[in-house]
């Protein structure tokens, strides 16, 4: 990756490098206002940067209001009057970064739990996957009940640091970049997909299988991932 997006100041973050960088370039009438940039994956090699972390940066400048990403369309270039000031530093962590953590992370998770999974635990999972359920039938957030879902599973192995860990990287996903995120790509078959993947991971328990739940968690991890922050 070229220099220009090494960071100097570690509370920098990736996107937020990025994001400078494309400012810039509107802002030096690169692209006028209501012009549509650049597509993504010609940005990202001229840039030199993977299209998902681009893809975090161009929607920090449209909660900077900056540019309007128009899905199916592209991303264009707004007026100047709606334009705010530079991202704050709450913005929250890379998503990206995220997934990528909470993939090793809980893949070591399930295997302590698979280990220790009791019928009790199990008939917990069930009752988050069947509020999940019911959250998607009726057009309510399914939020609250994944995360559910993936805190019980770390509850299975009686340890309270991984249970902490767990909930504190999901809660990520509440953050404002990656709720801006969840606004613009999530959906009813995003849902109903991660669905059935929990189901498959509760089977991998219940066979008291690590490797196949181990396996299982990941896939599902990476598969929402390229869902939610891979174009």
């Amino acid at each position: 990756m070229d220099d220009t997006f090494k960071p100097t100041d570690p509370s920098r973050r990736l996107y937020q490098l990025i994001a400078d960088k494309v400012r810039v370039l509107i802002q030096q009438g690169h692209f006028k206002e209501g012009q549509r940039l650049t597509p993504e994956r010609e940005l990202a090699q001229q840039l030199g940067v993977s299209r998902p972390s681009l893809r975090e940066a161009l929607i920090a400048l449209e909660i900077e209001g900056q540019v309007e990403i128009r899905m199916g369309s592209g991303v264009y270039v707004c007026q100047r009057d709606t334009w705010r000031n530079r991202l704050p530093a709450s913005m929250g962590e890379s998503p990206v970064e995220v997934m990528h953590a909470r993939a090793a992370f809980e893949g070591a998770v399930i295997v302590q739990a698979c280990m220790h999974a009791t019928p009790q635990g199990l008939a917990r999972l069930q009752d988050s996957l069947d509020g999940m359920r019911a959250d998607i039938a009726t057009g309510r957030d399914v939020l609250d009940h994944d995360r559910e879902f993936h805190v019980r599973i770390a509850e299975m192995t009686g340890n309270s640091v991984m249970v902490g860990l767990v909930g504190t990287l999901f809660d990520m996903r509440r953050e404002p970049l990656a709720s801006h995120m969840r606004i613009l790509l999530e959906g009813e078959p995003v849902w109903s997909a991660a669905l059935a993947e929990h189901e498959q991971i509760l089977r991998c328990l219940q066979a008291r299988d690590p490797l196949a739940a181990e396996a299982a968690i990941r896939s599902h991890i990476r598969a929402a991932a390229e869902r939610w922050v891979t174009p």
